[in-house]
């Protein structure tokens, strides 16, 4: 059943929003919305990191079913980011550039290009871990959590733990385990925002990192605190339309490498979700329309953008390797 959803959502996120790049013959990328406004038509609007999303995407499709030629159109998108990005891979966000890693590097794509970038970000300032962007005073978890992630997938695991132990020391709210945003590092001013998002990255870097108990945590601070009625809540459009699928991702993980009760929990938050998004998604060209709150029905005011339909199907690949 998860599986058949996730080849839904593949094939309707396709259909609607994969288009070549002004028209250049062998381009691909995702268009921002749909129905396209005539700058999303051209790809104008240029969304750096939600492409990144959507190439992970792609992996795991191919993963989940294989075929020579998703095989081709993941080629084609990865070179099609560099292109509608001015010829580079790198951009002035932080997080952005590790998210694009994650998803090159799983691409089987070299990713040392961002890896530089990535390791230039730190400094001691605050206590540790990388900028937000470039040019700012801002150290969060979006921009440490991923960056932590990829560092350890390609074995820089001292630096990877660096970015961990700074998060885990500054951002975890002692009494609920939450994950904050992130630290204004000039005042110490802590932003105390609690995203889904924020979850996901912290507990994908404890995962790769076997900070079992830190993972843990966070998986009942999750269900505790995140997941009203058993289901990830939504965050909206625009950036936070993908904010519970990363959740949704490392819970996932969580499910398959953590034991007892905290790996029951997380299974159980990507199920009943990827049951409530599916139960709410209304018919449109090429397959469902997702809602931007799973526990609502579609179609719903951020429903056209491509962030909230790439967030579930991350929900739905998620999903798809627990079954």
């Amino acid at each position: 059943m998860y599986r058949e959803w996730a080849a839904e959502a593949e094939r309707a996120i396709v259909t609607r929003h994969l288009r070549r790049v002004w028209l250049l013959p062998g381009t691909i990328l995702g268009r921002s919305g749909w129905p396209p406004s005539p700058g999303q038509r051209v790809h104008w609007h240029w969304n750096y990191w939600w492409q990144a999303h959507l190439l992970d995407c792609l992996v795991d499709a191919q993963h989940r079913d294989p075929t020579p030629a998703r095989d081709a159109v993941i080629g084609r998108f990865s070179s099609s980011v560099r292109l509608r990005n001015f010829g580079k891979w790198t951009n002035d966000y932080y997080d952005d550039m590790a998210w694009l890693g994650l998803a090159m590097q799983r691409a089987g794509r070299d990713v040392e290009p961002i890896l530089a970038e990535l390791r230039s970000a730190w400094t001691p300032d605050g206590g540790g871990g990388i900028w937000w962007r470039k040019g700012d005073r801002f150290k969060n978890a979006p921009s440490n959590g991923p960056a932590a992630i990829l560092h350890a997938r390609v074995g820089e695991t001292e630096r990877a733990r660096e970015l961990f132990s700074w998060m885990d020391s500054t951002l975890v709210d002692p009494d609920t385990g939450l994950v904050w945003d992130g630290l204004r590092v000039d005042d110490h001013e802590l932003v105390k925002a609690i995203y889904t998002y924020c979850q996901g990255v912290f507990l994908g870097a404890a995962l790769e990192l076997s900070e079992v108990d830190a993972a843990a945590r966070t998986v009942r601070a999750v269900a505790a605190h995140c997941a009203p009625g058993g289901v990830l809540r939504g965050q909206g459009g625009g950036d936070g339309g993908l904010f519970a699928g990363i959740l949704a991702r490392y819970l996932a993980l969580a499910a398959q490498r953590l034991t007892g009760p905290e790996a029951d929990a997380a299974r159980t938050l990507v199920l009943d979700s990827a049951r409530a998004c599916r139960e709410h998604a209304a018919e449109a060209l090429g397959g469902p329309l997702f809602p931007s709150e799973w526990s609502q029905p579609a179609p719903d005011e951020h429903s056209r953008d491509l962030s909230v339909q790439v967030g579930a199907w991350l929900l739905f690949e998620a999903a798809a390797t627990l079954a």
